[in-house]
């Protein structure tokens, strides 16, 4: 079950922390990568990390490392072409990579609010666009985008970051009825707080405080992100379509 063998898969933020468990657990299962992010040094290593721990039966499956600046719309416009190149099809699409420019609303600056919908938004939109055809040529498909529980409640000093989370959301739902008759199918897997580099360092009582607010009693690891996508890419996932996996170990019951 979920094997995803003979598979494909183009995944953005690749080297972060959640892209990271999402690029491991798909090849783990048997896909072949083009992964891909920003910093092309720390692309390039984990992809050779990626490679070293090839399951013993897929020795010959190489993955692809393709740097990206998501930021660029240039740039996001060859990922998938790149991408294709690579790896002769594109049959899963994971949307990871984002950032977060985090204000008060009276203070944030365009900047703030511009950089945020382009990277988080603007290029999950064009990265979407450009797998359709070739899915929809395939009758087959996976777009999976990952958002966060704050595009559903909101959150304060975020206000740019939900607006680009919620748009996700709808756009998939947009998207999963125009290709559902196509064999492809697009949902959102949407985190909520998740143990990474980045929450590691903080203070003690700051982890104390963020785990009282979870039923569960602790933070998500990234390998459980990775699990609902590994769900989501496989052909067992064909009846699921526009919809949103919450993984916050029940913080906001939707």
């Amino acid at each position: 079950m979920f094997n995803l063998t003979g598979m494909t898969a183009l995944v953005t933020g690749a080297s972060g922390g959640i892209g990271s468990s999402v690029a491991r657990a798909l090849a783990a299962q048997g896909a072949r990568l083009a992964i891909s992010g920003s910093n092309a040094e720390k692309l390039r290593a984990f992809r050779d990390e990626l490679d070293d721990h090839r399951p013993q039966h897929l020795q010959e499956v190489d993955h692809v490392a393709i740097a990206c600046n998501l930021g660029d719309a240039d740039q996001v416009e060859k990922l998938v072409p790149a991408a294709l190149e690579s790896l002769g099809k594109i049959d899963i699409l994971v949307n990871n990579a984002g950032i977060t420019r985090d204000n008060l609303a009276m203070r944030m600056k365009d900047e703030e609010w511009d950089q945020v919908i382009r990277i988080n938004l603007e290029s999950t939109f064009r990265l979407m666009r450009a797998v359709t055809k070739p899915m929809m040529k395939a009758r087959f498909g996976r777009i999976v985008n990952v958002t966060s529980v704050v595009g559903t409640t909101g959150n304060p000093g975020q206000m740019n970051y939900c607006a680009a989370k919620g748009g996700i959301t709808a756009m998939s739902k947009s998207l999963a009825q125009e290709l559902a008759t196509r064999g492809v199918t697009v949902n959102c897997i949407a985190p909520g707080f998740i143990r990474t580099p980045m929450t590691d360092v903080l203070p003690d009582a700051q982890k104390e405080a963020l785990n009282a607010r979870i039923p569960i009693g602790r933070m998500g690891e990234g390998e459980e992100i990775a699990a609902a996508a590994v769900f989501l890419a496989s052909k067992e996932a064909a009846y699921v379509t526009g919809q949103t996996i919450h993984v916050n170990g029940g913080m906001v019951m939707v």
